[in-house]
Parts: C-alpha cells; sequence; structure tokens
C-alpha cells in the first residue's frame, strides 16, 4: 500500500537535531533501494500514450502542468513506478489508492501527503532531494522567485514535477479535452469505460499533439482508444426493452 504521511509540523527546537538525524537516515535508505535517474534523460511512458510529447517520456529535472484527473494522473505515474522510480502525491486528499493501483501505479513505491496545508511547497521541495517524481496540486499562488529556485533543484536533483494547475516555466502542459463514456443506452445498460482526447502542447511543440486513450477501461487501466468506438449515445435499445407501437 501507499505510505500516508502526516501534515508537517512545527518542530520543537530541542527536538530538531533527532529530527535532522532521522531525515538523512531516511534519504539514505531510500536512495539505497532506489537507484537515482541522473544518467536517464527520460522518465517512462506508458504505451498508451506514445506520441503524446516530443521526447520519448516525461524530462527529468522538468516540471508539467497537467488537467486535475486522477486517471490521467495515474496513468502519467504508471510507467516510472512500474521501473522502480518512487513517486509521491501532495494535497490531494480524495485520490483513490485503489484505483492508482488499478491504473498500473506500484502502491510500494508510492508516498501519500493528503494534507500539507499552506506548506506544500516546502514539502515538494524536500521530497524533491530523494523522490524522482512528484505530482502536486498548489493550494496557493507561487511567487516567481519560488519557482525558480524549485525549478533549479529539480535540475539539480533529477526530479519531475507534475503540477495539477497552470504553472510557469512548464515543459508541457497536458490536458483533457473531450470525453466519451460507453456502455449506456437510452436508460439502460452499465458504465464501462471511458474514452477521451489527451493534447499536450510546450514551448518545442506550440501547435501541439493528441492522442486518444481509454482511461479508464473497464479494468481500470489505461489503453490505446481502438479506431471505432461507441459512445453512450450512439448504443441502440434492447429489442425486449422497445416499447410497442
Amino acid at each position: 500500500m501507499g505510505t500516508a504521511l502526516p501534515a508537517p509540523t512545527a518542530l520543537a527546537p530541542e527536538s530538531i537535531a533527532s529530527r535532522a538525524q532521522e531525515v538523512h537516515r531516511l534519504r539514505s535508505e531510500i536512495s539505497r533501494m532506489q537507484r537515482r535517474r541522473s544518467d536517464a534523460p527520460f522518465l517512462p511512458l506508458d504505451p498508451a500514450l506514445e506520441g503524446l510529447l516530443p521526447d520519448s517520456g516525461l524530462r527529468v529535472g522538468s516540471s508539467y502542468s497537467i488537467s486535475p484527473s486522477p486517471s490521467l494522473l495515474g496513468a502519467l505515474l504508471a510507467a516510472p513506478s512500474q521501473k522502480g522510480s518512487w513517486c509521491a502525491v501532495i494535497g490531494m486528499p480524495t485520490i483513490g489508492v485503489e484505483a492508482m493501483s488499478d491504473l498500473g501505479v506500484e502502491l510500494e513505491r508510492l508516498i501519500l501527503v493528503p494534507d500539507p496545508g499552506p506548506r506544500w511547497l516546502t514539502v515538494a521541495t524536500a521530497l524533491s532531494e530523494v523522490i524522482p517524481v512528484i505530482a502536486v496540486h498548489p493550494r496557493s499562488r507561487v511567487p516567481d522567485a519560488d519557482i525558480a529556485r524549485l525549478n533549479a533543484r529539480l535540475r539539480d536533483r533529477g526530479c519531475t514535477l507534475l503540477v495539477t494547475a497552470s504553472w510557469p516555466q512548464a515543459e508541457a502542459t497536458i490536458r483533457v479535452e473531450e470525453t466519451e463514456w460507453h456502455g449506456l443506452g437510452s436508460g439502460w445498460g452499465l458504465l464501462s469505460d471511458r474514452t477521451v482526447t489527451l493534447r499536450a502542447s510546450g514551448r518545442r511543440f506550440e501547435n501541439g499533439r493528441r492522442v486518444r486513450v481509454q482511461m479508464p477501461t473497464s479494468l481500470g487501466r489505461v489503453d490505446a482508444a481502438p479506431a471505432s468506438v461507441r459512445p453512450v449515445a450512439a448504443l441502440p435499445l434492447p429489442d425486449h426493452l422497445a416499447v410497442a407501437g
């Protein structure tokens, strides 16, 4: 399961030394369990998302602005976590670990900080020292100087940041555009899966790129959308439910 961390609390002066030792120990332990990505320029993407970005994956040491979609977040975290990268999700108390697992995220390498309070940026900066992939939902506007310092830290530590809001100096913006649910007819059936169009744009590809994916599929995963899909409104009413004329 993912590890839920409590919100940061103020430290008493006498506890600072012991807490500093504990932080050092945790950093050493995580570094031992996981090799840093300093020699790899990109984090992997799920095969269903291939073609969305001009690179082979998420650029290490960069930030991305994404739609506040749990499915999109899970799809982006799945491949890195499966390849051994630890991931942290900050400031998203309603995120469902079961849904993350269905999307392919390895919960053994997922850290949750549900409610960091106003210190979310401090928490993100601290975790960037040891965690290669961090997703955060900002609680407040960030001064440009703080963003510049965080970006420098990301580059230095090889950490990739996913922000579920607009974010200055982002490498790219990834948005959920068209959404179609499938499985329902006119008053019958069950929702089975959803097809969405994802659009990415950035400084290096201003015209943007699009991919259509099933997110989630009927099994909760992400997959490439079939060439022909049938949206909710297109499904006919079964004969045994038709009203006699």
